[in-house]
Protein backbone atom coordinates (compact mmCIF):
# COMPACT_ATOMS: atom_id res chain seq x y z
CA UNK A 1 0.00 0.00 0.00
CA UNK A 2 1.03 3.42 -0.43
CA UNK A 3 2.90 5.37 2.17
CA UNK A 4 1.21 8.82 1.05
CA UNK A 5 -2.48 9.27 0.35
CA UNK A 6 -3.52 9.25 -3.67
CA UNK A 7 -4.44 12.50 -5.13
CA UNK A 8 -8.36 13.76 -5.19
CA UNK A 9 -7.44 13.67 -9.25
CA UNK A 10 -6.21 9.83 -8.42
CA UNK A 11 -9.20 8.60 -6.28
CA UNK A 12 -11.96 10.01 -9.01
CA UNK A 13 -10.31 9.00 -11.83
CA UNK A 14 -9.63 5.12 -10.43
CA UNK A 15 -12.79 4.76 -7.95
CA UNK A 16 -16.24 3.46 -9.48
CA UNK A 17 -19.83 3.49 -8.08
CA UNK A 18 -19.96 -0.61 -8.11
CA UNK A 19 -17.25 -0.82 -5.59
CA UNK A 20 -18.54 1.50 -3.39
CA UNK A 21 -21.44 -0.99 -3.44
CA UNK A 22 -19.06 -3.68 -2.90
CA UNK A 23 -17.90 -2.10 0.19
CA UNK A 24 -20.81 -1.56 1.58
CA UNK A 25 -21.87 -5.50 1.06
CA UNK A 26 -18.42 -6.33 2.46
CA UNK A 27 -19.55 -4.18 5.64
CA UNK A 28 -22.52 -5.33 5.69
CA UNK A 29 -22.06 -9.47 5.41
CA UNK A 30 -18.47 -9.74 6.12
CA UNK A 31 -17.90 -12.50 3.49
CA UNK A 32 -16.37 -12.06 0.03
CA UNK A 33 -18.55 -14.37 -1.30
CA UNK A 34 -21.97 -13.23 -0.12
CA UNK A 35 -21.11 -9.06 -1.46
CA UNK A 36 -20.09 -11.23 -4.21
CA UNK A 37 -23.60 -12.59 -4.75
CA UNK A 38 -24.84 -9.01 -3.94
CA UNK A 39 -23.22 -6.67 -6.50
CA UNK A 40 -24.03 -9.61 -9.19
CA UNK A 41 -19.90 -10.55 -9.07
CA UNK A 42 -18.63 -13.51 -8.98
CA UNK A 43 -16.29 -13.79 -5.78
CA UNK A 44 -13.09 -13.60 -7.92
CA UNK A 45 -13.95 -10.70 -9.38
CA UNK A 46 -15.10 -9.11 -5.92
CA UNK A 47 -11.68 -10.23 -4.96
CA UNK A 48 -9.84 -8.07 -7.40
CA UNK A 49 -12.26 -5.34 -7.13
CA UNK A 50 -11.66 -4.72 -3.53
CA UNK A 51 -7.58 -5.11 -4.37
CA UNK A 52 -8.84 -2.35 -7.28
CA UNK A 53 -10.18 0.09 -4.32
CA UNK A 54 -7.23 -0.47 -2.18
CA UNK A 55 -4.41 0.34 -4.41
CA UNK A 56 -6.85 3.15 -5.65
CA UNK A 57 -6.81 4.64 -1.72
CA UNK A 58 -3.57 3.37 -0.53
CA UNK A 59 -4.70 1.52 2.24
CA UNK A 60 -5.87 -1.72 3.43
CA UNK A 61 -9.85 -1.53 4.36
CA UNK A 62 -10.00 -5.03 5.97
CA UNK A 63 -8.79 -7.40 7.32
CA UNK A 64 -9.19 -11.69 7.43
CA UNK A 65 -10.38 -12.69 10.99
CA UNK A 66 -12.34 -16.23 12.06
CA UNK A 67 -15.28 -14.06 11.57
CA UNK A 68 -15.20 -13.16 8.05
CA UNK A 69 -13.50 -9.86 6.42
CA UNK A 70 -13.63 -7.00 8.92
CA UNK A 71 -12.84 -2.93 8.03
CA UNK A 72 -9.87 -1.43 9.49
CA UNK A 73 -10.12 1.84 10.90
CA UNK A 74 -9.87 3.10 7.83
CA UNK A 75 -11.91 1.11 6.02
CA UNK A 76 -14.53 2.15 8.12
CA UNK A 77 -14.11 5.58 7.34
CA UNK A 78 -14.52 4.54 3.44
CA UNK A 79 -17.43 2.72 4.10
CA UNK A 80 -19.24 6.03 5.87
CA UNK A 81 -18.56 8.03 2.76
CA UNK A 82 -19.63 5.29 0.46
CA UNK A 83 -22.74 5.10 2.34
CA UNK A 84 -23.34 8.54 2.34
CA UNK A 85 -22.64 8.83 -1.18
CA UNK A 86 -25.19 5.68 -1.59
CA UNK A 87 -27.90 8.31 0.03
CA UNK A 88 -27.08 10.91 -2.27
CA UNK A 89 -27.37 9.36 -5.26
CA UNK A 90 -30.41 8.04 -3.96
CA UNK A 91 -31.73 11.75 -3.61
CA UNK A 92 -30.62 12.85 -6.33
CA UNK A 93 -32.53 10.05 -8.04
CA UNK A 94 -35.81 10.52 -6.19
CA UNK A 95 -35.53 14.62 -6.48
CA UNK A 96 -35.24 14.56 -10.49
CA UNK A 97 -38.15 12.46 -10.25
CA UNK A 98 -40.02 14.37 -8.24
CA UNK A 99 -39.20 17.16 -10.71
CA UNK A 100 -39.92 15.65 -13.80
CA UNK A 101 -43.56 14.88 -12.37
CA UNK A 102 -44.24 18.26 -11.15
CA UNK A 103 -43.71 17.98 -7.57
CA UNK A 104 -41.86 20.24 -5.21
CA UNK A 105 -38.44 18.41 -5.17
CA UNK A 106 -36.88 17.97 -1.80
CA UNK A 107 -35.76 20.22 1.32
CA UNK A 108 -32.63 19.21 4.02
CA UNK A 109 -32.80 21.69 6.45
CA UNK A 110 -31.18 21.58 10.32
CA UNK A 111 -32.47 23.19 13.25
CA UNK A 112 -31.38 23.60 16.65
CA UNK A 113 -33.54 22.48 19.24
CA UNK A 114 -35.17 25.75 20.55
CA UNK A 115 -36.37 26.42 17.06
CA UNK A 116 -38.39 23.65 16.11
CA UNK A 117 -41.68 24.99 17.11
CA UNK A 118 -40.54 27.71 14.66
CA UNK A 119 -39.19 25.25 11.98
CA UNK A 120 -42.44 23.18 11.47
CA UNK A 121 -44.40 26.33 11.43
CA UNK A 122 -42.71 27.24 8.58
CA UNK A 123 -42.30 24.02 6.85
CA UNK A 124 -46.37 23.28 7.26
CA UNK A 125 -47.24 25.97 5.60
CA UNK A 126 -44.96 25.26 2.74
CA UNK A 127 -46.38 21.76 2.67
CA UNK A 128 -49.64 23.40 2.00
CA UNK A 129 -49.20 24.82 -1.50
CA UNK A 130 -46.40 21.41 -2.21
CA UNK A 131 -48.08 18.83 -0.72
CA UNK A 132 -45.43 16.59 -2.47
CA UNK A 133 -42.35 18.27 -0.86
CA UNK A 134 -39.94 15.67 0.50
CA UNK A 135 -38.46 17.32 3.72
CA UNK A 136 -35.35 16.16 5.91
CA UNK A 137 -35.21 17.70 9.34
CA UNK A 138 -31.58 17.56 11.12
CA UNK A 139 -31.48 18.51 14.83
CA UNK A 140 -28.47 19.33 16.40
CA UNK A 141 -25.96 22.59 17.76
CA UNK A 142 -25.46 24.92 16.04
CA UNK A 143 -21.49 24.13 15.26
CA UNK A 144 -22.76 20.40 13.86
CA UNK A 145 -25.34 21.95 11.74
CA UNK A 146 -22.98 24.39 10.16
CA UNK A 147 -20.86 21.56 9.30
CA UNK A 148 -23.27 19.79 7.59
CA UNK A 149 -24.09 23.26 5.98
CA UNK A 150 -20.00 23.13 4.75
CA UNK A 151 -20.43 19.53 3.46
CA UNK A 152 -23.33 20.31 1.16
CA UNK A 153 -25.30 17.76 3.64
CA UNK A 154 -28.26 20.56 4.37
CA UNK A 155 -30.09 23.29 2.04
CA UNK A 156 -30.38 26.19 5.25
CA UNK A 157 -30.58 25.96 8.93
CA UNK A 158 -31.73 27.50 11.42
CA UNK A 159 -29.22 28.31 14.12
CA UNK A 160 -26.21 31.04 14.84
CA UNK A 161 -23.29 31.65 13.06
CA UNK A 162 -21.67 32.97 16.23
CA UNK A 163 -20.51 30.18 17.45
CA UNK A 164 -17.96 30.07 13.94
CA UNK A 165 -14.59 30.84 13.90
CA UNK A 166 -15.75 32.02 9.96
CA UNK A 167 -19.07 33.55 10.68
CA UNK A 168 -18.33 35.19 7.56
CA UNK A 169 -18.63 32.11 5.37
CA UNK A 170 -22.08 32.29 5.44
CA UNK A 171 -25.46 34.21 4.53
CA UNK A 172 -27.80 34.71 7.77
CA UNK A 173 -30.20 37.31 8.93
CA UNK A 174 -31.95 37.28 12.26
CA UNK A 175 -35.28 35.75 12.81
CA UNK A 176 -36.72 35.18 16.21
CA UNK A 177 -35.44 36.54 19.49
CA UNK A 178 -35.14 33.42 22.02
CA UNK A 179 -36.85 33.31 25.33
CA UNK A 180 -36.01 31.37 28.11
CA UNK A 181 -37.77 29.06 30.20
CA UNK A 182 -36.92 27.14 33.40
CA UNK A 183 -38.99 23.89 32.83
CA UNK A 184 -39.87 20.95 35.31
CA UNK A 185 -42.04 17.95 35.74
CA UNK A 186 -45.52 18.69 36.69
CA UNK A 187 -44.59 16.62 39.89
CA UNK A 188 -41.49 19.10 41.06
CA UNK A 189 -42.14 20.16 44.13
CA UNK A 190 -42.08 23.58 43.33
CA UNK A 191 -44.42 23.48 40.56
CA UNK A 192 -47.58 25.13 42.36
CA UNK A 193 -45.07 28.10 43.52
CA UNK A 194 -46.18 31.43 42.25
CA UNK A 195 -42.76 32.78 42.41
CA UNK A 196 -39.42 31.62 42.58
CA UNK A 197 -35.60 32.67 42.73
CA UNK A 198 -32.72 31.28 40.97
CA UNK A 199 -30.88 30.32 44.61
CA UNK A 200 -34.65 28.07 44.56
CA UNK A 201 -33.12 26.23 42.32
CA UNK A 202 -29.52 26.10 43.09
CA UNK A 203 -29.19 22.50 44.22
CA UNK A 204 -31.24 20.90 41.62
CA UNK A 205 -30.13 18.52 39.24
CA UNK A 206 -29.86 21.13 36.23
CA UNK A 207 -30.41 19.31 32.75
CA UNK A 208 -28.56 21.42 29.76
CA UNK A 209 -26.78 22.52 26.73
CA UNK A 210 -23.05 21.17 26.36
CA UNK A 211 -20.18 23.81 27.80
CA UNK A 212 -19.80 27.02 25.29
CA UNK A 213 -23.41 26.72 23.39
CA UNK A 214 -25.22 29.97 23.87
CA UNK A 215 -28.27 28.10 26.46
CA UNK A 216 -25.26 27.02 28.35
CA UNK A 217 -23.64 30.02 28.91
CA UNK A 218 -26.95 31.99 29.48
CA UNK A 219 -27.74 29.40 32.52
CA UNK A 220 -24.23 30.32 33.79
CA UNK A 221 -24.62 34.03 33.34
CA UNK A 222 -27.72 33.88 35.71
CA UNK A 223 -25.82 32.09 38.31
CA UNK A 224 -22.80 34.44 38.09
CA UNK A 225 -24.91 37.95 38.59
CA UNK A 226 -27.46 35.84 41.07
CA UNK A 227 -23.77 35.06 43.29
CA UNK A 228 -24.67 31.73 43.32
CA UNK A 229 -22.16 28.84 42.24
CA UNK A 230 -22.95 27.05 38.94
CA UNK A 231 -24.86 23.34 39.64
CA UNK A 232 -21.37 20.90 39.76
CA UNK A 233 -23.59 17.22 38.29
CA UNK A 234 -25.59 18.11 35.50
CA UNK A 235 -26.87 16.49 32.35
CA UNK A 236 -25.89 17.14 28.77
CA UNK A 237 -27.79 16.94 26.07
CA UNK A 238 -28.43 18.61 22.68
CA UNK A 239 -31.92 16.13 22.30
CA UNK A 240 -35.43 17.82 23.60
CA UNK A 241 -36.55 14.39 24.01
CA UNK A 242 -33.94 13.32 26.30
CA UNK A 243 -34.33 16.22 28.19
CA UNK A 244 -37.87 15.49 28.56
CA UNK A 245 -37.76 12.03 29.59
CA UNK A 246 -35.03 13.15 32.43
CA UNK A 247 -37.40 15.36 33.64
CA UNK A 248 -40.56 12.84 33.76
CA UNK A 249 -38.63 10.39 35.00
CA UNK A 250 -36.78 12.48 37.73
CA UNK A 251 -39.42 14.66 39.29
CA UNK A 252 -36.76 16.97 41.08
CA UNK A 253 -34.54 17.87 38.12
CA UNK A 254 -34.99 21.35 35.81
CA UNK A 255 -34.28 22.78 32.62
CA UNK A 256 -33.93 25.34 30.57
CA UNK A 257 -35.42 25.68 27.26
CA UNK A 258 -36.85 28.10 24.95
CA UNK A 259 -40.35 29.33 25.27
CA UNK A 260 -41.53 28.06 22.18
CA UNK A 261 -40.36 24.67 23.31
CA UNK A 262 -41.41 25.24 26.81
CA UNK A 263 -45.00 26.05 25.90
CA UNK A 264 -45.68 22.93 23.81
CA UNK A 265 -44.56 20.85 26.04
CA UNK A 266 -46.61 22.21 29.37
CA UNK A 267 -49.57 22.37 26.52
CA UNK A 268 -49.70 18.75 26.18
CA UNK A 269 -49.04 18.17 29.88
CA UNK A 270 -45.62 17.07 29.59
CA UNK A 271 -43.99 20.25 31.78
CA UNK A 272 -44.35 22.76 33.96
CA UNK A 273 -43.02 26.23 33.03
CA UNK A 274 -41.89 27.36 36.74
CA UNK A 275 -41.99 30.81 38.10
CA UNK A 276 -38.82 32.58 37.55
CA UNK A 277 -37.31 35.51 35.59
CA UNK A 278 -34.34 35.29 33.88
CA UNK A 279 -32.84 38.66 33.47
CA UNK A 280 -29.88 37.51 30.54
CA UNK A 281 -31.05 38.35 26.61
CA UNK A 282 -30.03 34.95 24.22
CA UNK A 283 -29.03 35.59 21.08
CA UNK A 284 -31.48 35.51 18.29
CA UNK A 285 -32.01 32.78 15.82
CA UNK A 286 -30.89 32.99 12.53
CA UNK A 287 -31.80 31.67 9.05
CA UNK A 288 -28.72 30.17 7.68
CA UNK A 289 -27.05 29.37 4.30
CA UNK A 290 -23.55 28.65 2.54
CA UNK A 291 -22.40 31.75 1.32
CA UNK A 292 -21.97 31.32 -2.58
CA UNK A 293 -24.21 28.53 -3.09
CA UNK A 294 -26.91 28.27 -5.75
CA UNK A 295 -29.85 27.64 -3.80
CA UNK A 296 -32.71 25.19 -5.13
CA UNK A 297 -36.19 26.11 -6.11
CA UNK A 298 -37.66 24.49 -3.13
CA UNK A 299 -34.79 26.14 -0.62
CA UNK A 300 -35.39 29.55 -2.05
CA UNK A 301 -38.73 29.14 -1.90
CA UNK A 302 -38.64 28.25 1.77
CA UNK A 303 -36.54 30.97 2.04
CA UNK A 304 -38.61 33.75 0.76
CA UNK A 305 -41.61 32.11 2.62
CA UNK A 306 -39.70 32.34 6.34
CA UNK A 307 -39.05 36.39 5.68
CA UNK A 308 -42.55 37.06 4.96
CA UNK A 309 -43.92 35.22 7.99
CA UNK A 310 -41.73 36.18 10.80
CA UNK A 311 -41.36 39.34 12.05
CA UNK A 312 -36.95 39.46 12.15
CA UNK A 313 -35.49 39.70 15.54
CA UNK A 314 -33.22 43.15 15.75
Amino acid sequence: MHNTLPSLASITSRLHLRQLRLLIALSDHGSLLKAAEQVALTQPGASKALQEIESTLGAQLFTRTNRGLEPTELGHCVIRYARLIQTDLTHLREEMLSIMQGHGGRLSVGTIMGAVPLLTDALTQLLETHPALSVEIVEDTSARLLRLLDQGRLDLAICRTSISQRPDLYDAFNIHEEELAVVASVQHPLAGAQSLQLADLADSRWVVYSANMPMRVTLEREFHDADLRFPLHLMETTSAFTTLSLLQKNPHFVALLSVDVAQFCTRFGMTRILPLTLHTRSEPYQLVTRRGTLLSPVARLFVDGFARTVTPAV
